[in-house]
């Protein structure tokens, strides 16, 4: 017989409460290979800044004086993860992110209060996270037939999903940190020969829930302006013209923005308050456009 449920108290939030919270930004950064998205480190304060490397590509950034933690696997990478965010009380004892967990990860990485002198973690990048994740899945009991004993790619992808979306929720429920992933970002062609672009991360589930985890998605692209040079610059919002993969859920970023994260981050901050919501625009155009006719039928 299972224990009785002993619900936990329940706390109601004030609302000055709540203004009074430091919020953590959590977002993606993506782009195409060599656009410069590593390079944003040097926009950010390397006294408050951690950068994880999973890509082995701080050529880059080989001159950054902040501090650094490489990563190579993926039980490591979970591991690092739950130590940034602290324990999930929704998980079982026997699971990642539990308490038990928890525990067992501070007594191999030390004192999470090692962490209390960064601001940003920044995470270079959630395309390699998946492969690791995809590497370490194959090796699983899920990820093996039962009738042959051989590597049952569904399983694998299953389980891929669900690692994947884990680690990232558990990161974007990280307290007052701000954690921004990097990511590749591919043009693809569809079944009618439309391109369209996509962030490169192993299996569709990540790819697809992803945007509905955190909270920007920035994409730094180049722009080319009918006249004048081309110029780099972050894609912010979700209807843009270019079609690149783009979120604002502050409500304070332009179409178009400075590729400069700290300054980004900055200008997300300054509309907390009563402010951000006097400046969001609820009003249809003057003149609103045609809609469709009905169908037949309808």
């Amino acid at each position: 017989m299972s224990a009785p449920f002993q619900p936990a108290p329940l706390k109601i939030i004030t609302a000055d409460e709540r203004l009074r919270e430091t919020r953590g930004i959590k977002g993606v950064l993506t782009g195409i290979s060599g656009i410069g998205k590593t390079s944003q480190l040097w926009t950010l304060d390397p006294e408050r800044t951690l950068f994880v490397n999973l890509e082995a590509g701080e050529l880059a950034v080989q001159g950054w004086p902040g501090d650094e933690i490489r990563v190579r696997d993926w039980e490591r990478a979970r591991d690092l993860a739950c130590w940034i965010g602290g324990p999930n009380p929704a998980m079982r004892e026997d699971q990642p992110y539990s308490q038990r967990d928890y525990d067992r990860v501070c007594a191999a990485f030390g004192d999470p209060s090692l962490l209390d002198k960064y601001d940003t973690i920044f995470v270079d990048s959630i395309s390699v996270a998946s492969r690791i994740c995809m590497q370490w899945c194959k090796g699983q009991p899920q990820a093996q037939s039962d009738r042959s004993g051989k590597l049952d790619l569904r399983g694998a992808y299953g389980l891929l999903g669900q690692e994947m979306i884990g680690w990232l929720t558990h990161l974007q429920h990280t307290p007052r940190k701000n954690i921004w992933l990097v990511g590749l970002l591919d043009r693809k062609i569809d079944d009618f020969g439309k391109p369209y672009f996509a962030m490169q991360i192993e299996g569709s589930k990540t790819g697809l829930e992803l945007p509905g985890i955190v909270d920007e998605v920035i994409t730094l692209a180049e722009i080319r302006p009918q006249e004048g040079a081309p110029f780099r610059a972050f894609v912010c919002t979700t209807i843009n013209d270019f079609g690149f993969p783009a979120k604002d859920r502050s409500g304070r970023l332009s179409m178009i923005e400075q590729a400069h994260l700290g300054r980004l981050m900055a200008k997300i901050r300054a509309g907390s308050g009563a402010q951000a919501s006097a400046d969001l625009d609820f009003d249809l155009p003057q003149q609103p456009a045609q809609t469709n006719p009905m169908t037949k039928g309808a």
